[in-house]
């Protein structure tokens, strides 16, 4: 049977082979789902073992698409032949993109996944509207998970995906890669997209059971295609350098029942040494740039060293912070900046009091993820402080709007007061 890192592996090949040849990235990923239906099912009624996924599935696709494409030929330009007992429909021509060869694209020198992210993150498509399609045609996140990412109804979410996809369609005709400038230009929202994937990742899937749902590693193999693309690129090493740290910090984020972790608890003999020297190698070369994610490598960097928790320079975290908002200021930067500032506050036992109230602030704002962080922050502000009555029925309510299962748990343990966990005993 295949396995999931064969899928893993083939479904981008497969994607951009039909691209080509169809000429739409919207069929591709149409036929390509269909061809995928197949390949389970054949293997599912004991056919013969299929050697190569990818092959199998683009052959599949190719010849399902020919066979719709001849009969909308016949039906749009030979429907009065139709009618004579002797015509053939298939004989009918079909149409011109047809005879795209797909291995043109292998001219490119591109991965596959990091090609289609570049005829995503199109200037003819709005930013959002490149950030749905990359997600979901490239990355492989579902509708409900981009909408969850974005802070959308899903709804919204399926909606811009279609317009996307009709955009990109209507202003680029076939399908395409773009030329060395096209892509340079392209290039950050490029990274952006990666990084939002790894975002989704890092906040819902602490603990991936296979390759298919660990998207944090797929983000990496895809930063790695970018930065053997672009070697010189600040930015294109800062994000590397953001990924490899977060993936090196994950072995520490949950116990061995599930439940996540803070900061505090993290047993950081855990972590994977040889993601965490590589990425501390990104993040120093990335550092003779001044770009997000050159900035977002050094707070993470800074992490990633500090020997524990309490010997973190939390000072000097705050004003990178504070660099990255004039670069970047979205409100997430915006929260990570606050928890940053109560955290030192906190070591230096000073008061939390501003800072608590522009968290309030945030919490209350439409940003879906930065309330949540604001939420979590609170919390966490009033159990270090003492509050611990404050903090538990703040965990009470953030358990039942929690989607991820190891946050869920971690905020049911706090909830449970300070008996729940031998460490938190006051």
């Amino acid at each position: 049977m295949t396995g999931a890192g064969d899928f893993e592996e083939a479904w981008p090949r497969i994607v951009r082979a039909l691209a080509s040849f169809t000429g739409s990235l919207d069929d591709a990923e149409e036929y390509a789902a269909e061809a995928v239906a197949r390949a389970a099912a054949h293997e599912q009624s004991g056919g013969s073992p299929i050697q190569s996924y990818a092959a199998w599935c683009t052959s599949v696709a190719k010849r399902a698409w020919l066979d719709d494409a001849r009969r909308r030929t016949v039906e749009r330009r030979l429907a009065p032949e139709l009618a004579r007992p002797d015509a053939d429909p298939r004989s009918a021509p079909v149409t011109d993109r047809a005879s795209m060869d797909a291995d043109d694209l292998s001219r490119a020198g591109l991965d596959d996944r990091l090609a289609l992210l570049f005829v995503a993150c199109d200037e003819a498509i709005s930013p959002t509207s490149r950030m749905v399609i990359a997600l979901r045609v490239v990355c492989g996140l579902t509708v409900p998970q981009i909408a969850g990412h974005l802070g959308i109804q899903e709804t919204a979410a399926a909606a811009r995906l279609t317009r996307a996809k009709r955009a990109l369609a209507e202003a680029r005709g076939s399908f395409r890669i773009p030329d060395a400038q096209e892509r340079e230009r392209r290039l950050p929202v490029v990274l952006a997209c990666v990084a939002g994937m790894f975002t989704v990742a890092h906040r819902t899937v602490l603990d991936p059971v296979d390759g298919v749902a660990d998207t944090g590693r797929q983000a990496l193999s895809i930063a790695d295609a970018v930065v053997a693309a672009y070697p010189a690129d600040t930015e294109a090493l800062g994000l590397r350098a953001v990924i490899r740290l977060g993936l090196a910090r994950r072995p520490g984020r949950i116990d061995d029942t599930g439940t996540g972790l803070a900061l505090d608890e993290v047993d950081r003999h855990a972590w994977d040494l040889a993601l965490l020297r590589a990425g501390l190698t990104d993040a120093t070369a990335a550092a003779a740039g001044d770009g997000r994610f050159a900035i977002e490598a050094a707070i993470s960097g800074l992490h990633s060293s500090a020997a524990s928790f309490a010997e973190t320079d939390w000072d000097r975290i705050v004003s990178l912070y504070e660099a990255l908002e004039q670069r970047w200021p979205s409100p997430a930067v915006h929260v990570a900046r606050l928890v940053a500032t109560a955290h030192g506050r906190i070591a230096q036992a000073r008061g939390t009091t501003a800072v608590e109230r522009e968290l309030r602030t945030l919490e209350a704002g439409p940003a879906a993820y930065a309330s949540r962080d604001a939420a979590l922050a609170l919390a966490d502000i009033a159990w270090r402080t003492g509050r611990r009555d404050e903090a538990v029925a703040l965990y009470r309510d953030l358990a039942e709007v929690m989607q991820a299962e190891p946050l869920r748990r971690f905020c049911l343990r706090r909830a449970g007061g300070p008996a729940a966990h031998p460490s938190e005993t006051a």
